[in-house]
């Protein structure tokens, strides 16, 4: 008697086809994102010259320091084709601040005049050498992580860290993560960015095992989720959920008191979430490598301007150079002010976003419902009740110049109907911008160029900046778009 042949579920088949494919679309972009031999020691050779001449220098100014390569160089978890090196310059505590002045004039020498100096919580200094770009940033030599004055005296215990627990491995399951989180634009912690930094992702496989394990955890991700490698928390996971009080929440393995998952934004998390799920359903090599996209025709971005039956009100302007967090943290803050005042005047703002070419222009996008009001606002007073606050409201319209009808009581609350100060928003904006836009809370960097060379278009106006600006053509391509490369 022949035995049973087990039946195999039509299911089963399916996901085996479905895993196969995977493993087929994760070797692929393992090979295109794993430096070649040939490029690991291009860049090594000019790791270990740059550093050697930095020492160099150091040594000229009798200044006692170390120079560390930190970062993804120095734990081997860095993509084919990337450039950026970190160069940290350890100096003793007992040195103080002062000694970071001294150790920037040597990474200037070491630059040849090619940098740019910035101060975040600290000063440092990036530089463009030999087609790399170079953060050189001082730092306090300590014995523990917890003992840092700043972020930055923590890498080197990253680093540590990172290196001693990554298998080889587990570095190319880093790789994946990082060209994963990449290819759906969330990927660094840089301001211009608020996503996921290196050093997250490498936490992420440590406490996950894998970049499949990852994307299936985070599939199921809810509101709050606390990751703690090191167990800093355990048995006090809800009061770890309070102190830090943000959407992901990744426990510091050297640093109790810090969340490495604070600088992901609430968007960038969702995309990660929704990007992990749609591949594991529909895998594809997109999510890795997305296509560019071409930007439209300057008739063609016209034409869906027009059928949207919207406004926009662009503000360009010219910016002075700036290191792109201080400059992206300027252009941020000064977006937000300005949707602020927007809205407090009764525009709606359907949608806003920015744009800069990081080098010398930037451009502001205000998608309204309509960029013209009403002649008229109706405008509530207080409740008769409030017998003060009646009698201060009736002084203060009964004389305006700008009272049309009114005042008079609906639902047991003064009413008026005035006539708008700004009817036009390029009007209003002309006017609150004309300080630069300092007093409605405008960045300083952003205050200057709108001082300067400050442009209000309206709508079709933006076509000549267009056309001539291919940067901006496919920002602003991307925006009509309104979809991420990835979604199909």
């Amino acid at each position: 008697m022949c035995k049973a042949i087990p039946r195999v579920e039509a299911r089963d088949i399916s996901m085996c086809k479905l895993n196969y494919k995977i493993q087929k679309i994760c070797e692929e972009a393992l090979r295109k994102v794993t430096p070649s031999r040939e490029e690991e020691i291009k860049t090594l050779r000019f790791v270990k010259s740059l550093t050697d001449r930095l020492s160099l220098e150091l040594e000229k100014l009798d200044l006692e320091a170390e120079v560390h390569v930190e970062g993804s160089i120095a734990k081997n978890t860095w993509l084919a084709g990337e450039k950026d090196i970190d160069l940290f310059i350890l100096v003793p505590k007992e040195y103080g601040r002062k000694a970071f002045v001294k150790v920037l004039e040597a990474a200037k020498k070491v630059s040849r005049g090619s940098y740019l100096e910035a101060y975040a919580e600290h000063p440092y200094i990036q530089a463009e050498i030999e087609g790399f770009t170079i953060d050189f940033v001082p730092c306090f030599k300590l014995k523990r992580a917890e003992d840092a004055i700043s972020s930055v005296d923590r890498t080197p215990f990253h680093t540590i860290y990172v290196k001693e627990h990554l298998s080889p491995a587990d570095r190319n399951e880093v790789r994946l993560l990082k060209r994963f989180m990449r290819g759906i634009e969330a990927y660094g912690a840089e301001i211009k960015i608020g996503g996921f930094s290196g050093y997250l992702c490498e936490i992420l496989i440590m406490h996950y095992g894998s970049f499949l394990n990852v994307l299936k955890a985070a599939s199921n991700w809810h509101e709050k989720e606390l990751i703690d490698l090191e167990d800093h928390y355990k048995g006090e996971e809800e009061k770890a959920l309070r102190i830090f009080n943000q959407p992901l929440v990744v426990i510091d393995p050297v640093d109790k008191g810090r969340n490495v998952a604070s600088a992901v934004s609430k968007e960038k998390l969702a995309e990660f979430i929704a990007a992990s799920r749609l591949f594991l359903e529909d895998p594809r090599v997109d999510f890795f490598f997305p296509p560019e996209i071409e930007a439209f025709n300057t008739g063609r971005v016209l034409q869906i301007m027009n059928s949207k039956g919207t406004s926009f009100v662009f503000l360009k302007t010219g910016l002075a150079r700036a290191v792109p967090d201080v400059l992206w943290g300027q252009l941020y803050k000064s977006q937000k002010a300005l949707r602020g005042a927007i809205s407090r005047y009764d525009f709606k703002v359907l949608r806003d976003a920015v744009w800069s070419d990081e080098k010398t222009a930037a451009v502001f996008i205000f998608e309204l419902q309509s960029r013209l009001l009403p002649a008229v606002e109706k405008h509530l007073g207080p409740p008769v009740t409030k017998k003060q606050d009646c009698k201060r409201f009736l002084e203060k319209h009964l004389m305006s110049r700008l009272l049309i009808s009114g005042p008079r009581i609906e639902g047991g609350r003064w009413i008026v109907e005035r006539r708008r100060r700004y009817r036009e928003a390029s009007v209003l904006l002309k006017d609150i911008l004309r300080d630069g836009g300092k007093s409605i809370g405008v960045a300083k960097l952003v205050s200057e160029g709108f001082s300067s060379s400050l442009k209000i278009l309206v709508d079709d106006e933006i076509k000549d900046f267009y056309t001539k600006n291919p940067e901006f053509a496919s920002f602003f391509t991307r925006y009509l778009i309104g979809r991420p490369r990835w979604l199909r």
